[in-house]
């Protein structure tokens, strides 16, 4: 049967790299990790590893998860500084260690001890665009006293629909039923120091099973990890659903979901046999699309996802 890639907008510019390791004979994680380090090196994106925006105080960190659908394997990084492939570091945690998820000083201790190499981040764009917030959004009698004034009242801030930021991920079916998974993302643009979203957290973020299907959620991780979205998509599917039946139950799990920040989100998901269905809460506008690509087709296809209100 043939192999399926499907990745969310950011991922474009590594769709070609997933794709050349797969007809390499490369293996689904092989492909989801290729494709995702190409995002994360790429300036001109926003939301992921050295275009990243950073936290409040200016240091990007960075969140990653990987899945092996085979085996349920998981490796997963957050709040990770210095370092822009966090997926690689993700993959050795899965591959290397008895744990799955490293954070902090700790993800950084372990991304030095297997040589990973060691960058600075902040991309003139990023911090250009963080120096023009802080300052339009700092209080002029505190701004001269930055970064010693209390944090906590800038954070609904930067949590305006004009701050959207996003996440890259990759769901790859190689073959008849080998399936992978991958996420990567800064996070938050100028969130407070340590937070992390959906996207090293298992089961809200990503979720991968051979058995039945994979998963990834881009956009407010805040709802998707209170919902356990990307789990809960796969378990639908496990109990009889199809694809698009089961994001359409997670999504009225989402609606149950009260106070605390809501916002946007996005489903993507991949069955075992290759059928696919992305659902989001944003406008259909030119820039909510998503990537496919399948064993045969020339080149990637740029697709709408289905738009529903929570």
């Amino acid at each position: 049967m043939a192999s399926v890639i499907l990745a969310n907008a950011e991922g474009i510019c590594g769709m070609a790299a997933a794709i050349e390791s797969l007809l390499a004979g490369g293996s689904a994680l092989d492909a989801v990790e290729k494709g995702i380090r190409i995002v994360e090196s790429d300036p001109a994106i926003s939301s992921v590893g050295f275009g990243g925006a950073p936290n409040i105080l200016g240091e990007v960190e960075c969140d990653a998860s990987i899945m092996c659908g085979a085996t349920l394997r998981t490796g997963s990084v957050g709040a990770l500084k210095g370092y822009m492939h966090a997926i690689s570091i993700a993959r050795q945690i899965m591959e290397r260690l008895p744990h799955v998820l490293l954070v902090g000083e700790g993800a950084a201790m372990f991304a030095a001890e297997i040589n990973e190499c060691r960058n600075s981040i902040l991309s003139p764009r990023a911090e250009k665009k963080y120096k023009k917030w802080i300052k339009n959004n700092v209080p002029a009698h505190l701004y001269s006293h930055w970064p010693a004034i209390p944090l906590i009242p800038l954070l609904w801030s930067s949590a305006k629909p004009t701050k959207k930021a996003d996440t890259t991920c990759f769901l790859v079916r190689k073959g008849s039923r080998e399936l992978a998974g991958g996420v990567s993302t800064s996070g938050w643009a100028y969130k407070y120091p340590g937070r992390l979203g959906d996207s090293p957290i298992i089961g809200a973020g990503l979720y991968v099973d051979n058995r039945y299907g994979a998963v990834a959620c881009t956009h407010v991780g805040e709802m998707t990890i209170r919902a356990g979205t990307s789990r809960a998509v796969v378990a639908y599917m496990k109990k009889g659903a199809t694809v698009q039946e089961a994001c359409y139950e997670a999504f009225d799990d989402l609606r149950a979901l009260r106070e605390g920040y809501l916002g946007p989100v996005e489903i993507h998901a991949l069955d075992k046999k290759g059928d696919y269905f992305v659902l989001s809460t944003e406008n259909n506008t030119d820039d909510v699309h998503y990537w496919l690509w399948a064993e045969g087709m020339e080149k990637p296809e740029c697709q709408r996802p289905t738009v529903e209100t929570l």
